[in-house]
C-alpha cells in the first residue's frame, strides 16, 4: 500500500513588488513576484515582537496572467500552492539554491474600493467564506 504525502503552502501576505510577467520561448505565461508575511509575539519583558518572512512566489499560464494584470506592490492576497526547491548556475558559474512557492490558486484580499477589478476574487475556494454582512441585514 503507497502512503500519501502532501505538498500545499497556504498564505496570506502583502506583495513586496509588482509582479514581474515573461514569456517562455513556447509563449507560456510565468510570473514571479515577493509575499511578506508578519509575525508578532511578546517577549519575556512584555514587548511586542515583529518578523517578515519573505516568500518567492512563480504562477503559470492564466493565472500568470492574471497576477500581471491585477496585482501591484501592496496588494493583499490569500495563495495556495506547492513548495518548489531548485538551483542554477548564476552569470558567473556559481550555484545558487531557491526556495518558492509555486501558485495553483489565488483571490485577491484588497478592500471594497480599491482600484479597478483586483476586488473581484478569481479563483479557488477562499472565495466560498462567509457571506458579506453589508447592508442587507435586518440588524
Amino acid at each position: 500500500m503507497a502512503t500519501r504525502s502532501v505538498n500545499k503552502v497556504i498564505l496570506i501576505g502583502n506583495l513586496g513588488k509588482d509582479p514581474e510577467l515573461r514569456y517562455t520561448n513556447s509563449g507560456v505565461a510565468v510570473a514571479t513576484f515577493s509575499l511578506a508575511t508578519n509575525e508578532s509575539w511578546k517577549d519575556q519583558d512584555g514587548n511586542v515582537q515583529e518578523r517578515t518572512q519573505w516568500h518567492n512566489i512563480v504562477a503559470w499560464s492564466r493565472l500568470a496572467e492574471i497576477c500581471g494584470e491585477y496585482l501591484k506592490k501592496g496588494s493583499k492576497i490569500y495563495l495556495e500552492g506547492r513548495l518548489q526547491h531548485r538551483n542554477y548556475d548564476d552569470k558567473n558559474g556559481v550555484k545558487r539554491y531557491v526556495t518558492e512557492v509555486v501558485l495553483n490558486e489565488m483571490v485577491m484580499l484588497d478592500s471594497k474600493g480599491a482600484s479597478g477589478p483586483a476586488d473581484t476574487p478569481q479563483s479557488g475556494p477562499a472565495s466560498d467564506g462567509p457571506p458579506d454582512k453589508g447592508n442587507d441585514l435586518p440588524f
